[in-house]
């Protein structure tokens, strides 16, 4: 009886010790670890004349202008927000050249958070202002955190409760520590994808965060958005984008 017992719980031990092993090595990849995922690629635009360190800004006429064009078509991306996301990637790197941030991984936040500006019918002028106010729901502390309002609703136009704003959506607090003047006009605004893109690559780059390396780049979206299916989200655009930049040569 005594051996009995002992080989049901040697039988049970291997049970749990195989079944563990085989969850191991078929987990699927959404169930995997983020430190056990790769970063995405970290795509490069084209440039025809950005030199050293001059000061530039996103609507300097440094882009090639025959890659945005293909790019664009290539990855669905419109013309105006690429340009914005790859120039204010390159802007972050020459801030932070430990970064490493590829354009695919800010046109993949614009996407996840707005669509490039296109949410709720909206569309982005030759100037990259949203053709409406971006406003995401109040942070009452119901279905989102809750954060009171710290602007008394200049930006997002709620004085009790704080709301995303923006293409790429930026918490007012936030906006007011992060928030940067991308197209030189002397002024930081949130509905301006320039302003916009360059503050959130320059947000993902803080911290002497690498974004080629996995951990940096899950630090840096985590940073940005506290939601593991947030991250997973961000990494697949990111990877998509990536894909359709190398097909687009």
């Amino acid at each position: 009886m005594l051996r009995l017992k002992r080989l049901a719980v040697f039988c049970l031990f291997a049970i749990c010790v195989i079944t563990g092993l085989l969850f191991w090595v078929l987990r699927a990849p959404g169930e995997a670890g983020f430190g056990d995922l790769a970063a995405p690629p970290q795509s490069g635009a084209k440039l025809a004349t950005l030199s050293g360190a001059r000061a530039v800004d996103i609507t300097d006429s440094t882009m090639d202008a025959k890659w945005l064009d293909r790019t664009a078509a290539d990855t669905g991306i419109p013309a105006r927000a690429l340009q914005a996301y790859a120039m204010a990637a390159e802007l972050a790197n020459t801030a932070a050249p430990a970064c490493r941030i590829g354009w695919n991984t800010v046109a993949a936040v614009g996407f996840v958070e707005s669509a490039h500006g296109s949410h709720g019918g909206g569309s982005l002028s030759g100037t990259g202002q949203v053709s409406g106010p971006i406003i995401g729901p109040s942070l009452d502390g119901g279905s989102f955190a809750a954060i009171p309002d710290t602007d008394d609703g200049v930006l997002d136009g709620d004085a009790l409760w704080d709301r995303a704003v923006g293409p790429m959506q930026f918490i007012p607090s936030t906006w007011e520590l992060a928030g940067q003047d991308g197209n030189g006009d002397g002024y930081a605004d949130p509905l301006n994808i320039d302003d916009a893109a360059l503050s959130a690559a320059s947000y993902l780059c803080g911290g002497g965060r690498d974004l080629t390396t996995a951990r940096g780049w899950t630090d840096a979206v985590l940073s940005y958005n506290q939601s593991d299916s947030y991250v997973r989200q961000v990494r697949e655009q990111a990877n998509a984008y990536a894909v359709e930049a190398r097909a687009a040569g």
